[in-house]
């Protein structure tokens, strides 16, 4: 029980800051001038996903357990997307999917070729070629990330100027200077670097105590509470009718994400990263492609029709996905 009430605490700590930093981080874009564009859609994901960062490399380094890691990055994966399905009856008048622009099946693109080129990296394991113990796999990774960023913004950089302009109307924070933004960006970041350190610590003793197994464990508690700062700012996104901002963020995020683990991969000291984990990331990273491929399906058919409680059946089937692939990993750790 004491380790739950450690991991509970931890999780309310991530959630508290993590939702925060994007919030201020939006702030000093504004007051600086440094081009909400940019700090919308991009590094907006790159902040939220600051915990997934924080808790991967304690994961690989100080606490030892890959398995946390490699499965809070592609357990996050899967959690954004129940999240983009989440959005869908939060409009009463047109199914999400139907509203948002035809963009953001480019990163939804770059988001499932990192992730077949981790999930199949995964599935080899040992057979993948590595040097200096850092696997092939990573400068494919960060090759196809960086590519990917700056495909995205030429392609959108006209749709992302008049999205994020439409949304920042919204969201101006006359009422808050520059200086004070900056420090509590400062100390919320360094309240979620914390918490997110010692995540991996309270989340290995769990998985041994509960007989879970780290690899479930990193899947679905830990993605579970790394995701949150992502729901909360895509929600609140939503709320206001910027449902292209909510969803780029979501997309974006799986693409940072994805890139975390290159990171987790140089850092991690045992060898190449994926020859020490579970195959069964794998099974998430696959299932995180199918949700992907519904969305692109999706954005580009335009469905006009709700199945049941304004939700459609392309929001339903993600979901359901979602569901079972929690309960495949579930299985895998028994």
């Amino acid at each position: 029980m004491e380790h739950w009430v450690e991991f509970v605490i931890l999780a309310a700590l991530i959630v508290f800051g993590g939702s925060r930093l994007s919030k201020y981080g939006d702030v000093i874009a504004e007051k600086t001038g440094a081009g909400r564009a940019w700090t919308g859609l991009i590094l907006l994901a790159s902040i939220t996903s600051l915990p997934e960062l924080f808790t991967g490399v304690s994961a690989v380094t100080v606490a030892g357990v890959p398995d946390i890691a490699v499965g809070d990055v592609m357990g996050a994966c899967v959690f954004n997307l129940m999240t983009l399905a989440l959005l869908d009856p939060m409009d009463r008048s047109s199914p999400v999917f139907s509203r948002i622009g035809q963009t953001h099946v480019v990163s939804a693109g770059f988001g499932m070729l990192m992730l077949g080129v981790a999930s199949a990296s995964i599935l080899l394991e040992s057979s993948v070629p590595s040097a200096l113990n850092i696997g092939v796999y990573t400068p494919v990774i960060i090759i196809a990330y960086a590519v990917g960023i700056r495909t995205i913004y030429n392609y959108e950089k006209k749709f992302l100027v008049k999205l994020v302009e439409e949304a920042a109307e919204r969201l101006r924070y006359s009422e808050i200077p520059l200086k004070r933004a900056v420090i509590l960006y400062a100390a919320n970041a360094v309240l979620v670097t914390g918490a997110a350190v010692f995540l991996p610590f309270v989340a290995g003793r769990l998985a041994e105590e509960t007989g879970l197994g780290t690899g479930f464990f990193g899947t679905f508690f830990v993605a579970m509470v790394t995701t949150l700062p992502e729901f909360t700012v895509s929600i609140s996104a939503a709320r206001i009718g910027a449902y292209d901002l909510a969803i780029g963020n979501l997309l974006g995020s799986n693409m940072f994400n994805i890139a975390l683990l290159a990171v987790d991969d140089i850092l991690y000291a045992g060898g190449p990263l994926f020859a020490d984990v579970s195959s069964a990331h794998a099974t998430t990273g696959l299932m995180a492609m199918i949700m992907t491929s519904i969305a692109v399906l999706s954005i580009s058919y335009r469905p006009e029709r709700r199945a049941v409680m304004r939700f459609g059946w392309d929001s339903l089937s993600m979901l359901a996905i979602g569901a079972l692939n929690a309960y495949l990993m579930y299985l895998k750790s028994g």
